[in-house]
């Protein structure tokens, strides 16, 4: 694999240099009341798109939530908006933030960069393995690696430069990323989970999963991987790379999303609604109800003292205290 160094074109690669905007336990201490089951909501017709894609906790504490035009500012304690830049005719499917706090965006047009102190859109790269992005993360050397459905891209985000691509991804599309204890990438595609050295972007290992494509990675605070796929939640050992198990009571679930709280219970976004999952046991201990939609997209646990929860109708906060459930009424479809 040959390293290209492509500037992103400050001058005439952009679009505008501005665009104006508007400790482990055997047991963790879950709750005793857990949530009320799933409550259905209808469907309706005719309707904007209110999907929420991506949510990102920035180093203020804010919340930046992705809806099908554009992307919001939030406080999370408050729910106010704080600041929008829209993307014109975008459907934005990831979020990321760099060492310096500039929003990374990804859409299925490319990869577009937002300054936060002005809310302007800075920077849009054209040189991706495919614009369609899926998947953005930061690594431990600040670097920015985007995943699209057509393999990886390294960017340098503070010089502007495409360091490399990797295409013949095993699995080909990379739907989701995370890093492991040791600061190496893994990218889970349409069959596997993919181990990518950071310093070279060589693969080093690959684990083949029945279970399908990867459309989730969460890691613990033990250090174990967490793949949220088409059929169910399995549980990765980075350092034998190798599969521990897969959770039973979620088999044959379609998992979207996924994240880790502040006592260790895994929060998982599938297609038929959200669930808390002890992950000692793989019991589910709580449904959460009266969501925007039962199909969750993406998560943010612990900002503002509560779960965001992004679905393909709106963004809705469950209460980390007492999980009752509001939808965000500025984004959010049926309310």
């Amino acid at each position: 694999m040959s390293f290209v160094r492509r500037r992103f074109g400050f001058a005439s690669l952009l679009l505008g240099l501005t665009i104006a905007a508007p400790s482990a336990t055997a047991v963790p201490p879950f709750a005793p009341i857990a949530p009320p089951p799933v409550a259905p909501s209808l469907p309706q017709e005719n309707q904007p798109d209110f999907r929420v894609a991506g949510l990102q906790r920035d180093f203020q504490g804010n919340l930046w939530v992705a809806t099908s035009r554009s992307v919001a500012k939030i406080d999370p304690n408050t729910g106010r908006v704080l600041a929008r830049v829209p993307l014109p005719n975008l459907t934005i499917g990831a979020l990321a933030q760099d060492r310096v706090g500039r929003i990374w965006v990804g859409t299925s047009e490319g990869l577009w960069r937002i300054d936060p102190k002005t809310n302007q859109v800075t920077a849009l790269n054209l040189f991706l393995p495919s614009n369609r992005v899926l998947a953005l993360l930061v690594d431990q050397r600040g670097f920015l690696w985007v995943g699209t459905d057509s393999g990886l891209a390294l960017v340098s985000p503070h010089e502007g430069l495409l360091m490399t691509t990797l295409k013949n991804l095993p699995g080909v599309s990379a739907n989701a990323l995370s890093l492991d204890p040791q600061g190496q990438l893994w990218a889970g595609t349409l069959d596997s989970l993919v181990q990518v050295d950071t310093a070279t972007a060589k693969i080093l290992h690959t684990t083949n999963l029945e279970e399908g494509a990867v459309q989730a990675l969460a890691l613990d605070r033990h250090g174990s991987l967490w793949a949220g796929t088409t059929s169910g939640l399995v549980k990765i050992d980075p350092a034998n790379r190798r599969r521990e198990r897969s959770i039973t009571s979620l088999r044959g679930r379609e998992i979207l999303s996924a994240g880790f709280d502040a006592v260790g219970s895994i929060w998982v976004g599938t297609n038929r609604g959200l669930l808390r999952v002890n992950p000692y046991n793989g019991a589910i201990v709580g449904e959460v109800p009266n969501l925007p939609s039962n199909r969750v997209l993406s998560l943010a646990p612990d900002t503002g003292n509560k779960l965001w929860v992004g679905t393909s109708e709106g963004l809705a906060w469950v209460s980390m205290t007492n999980f009752q459930t509001r939808p965000h009424l500025l984004f959010s479809r049926t309310y």
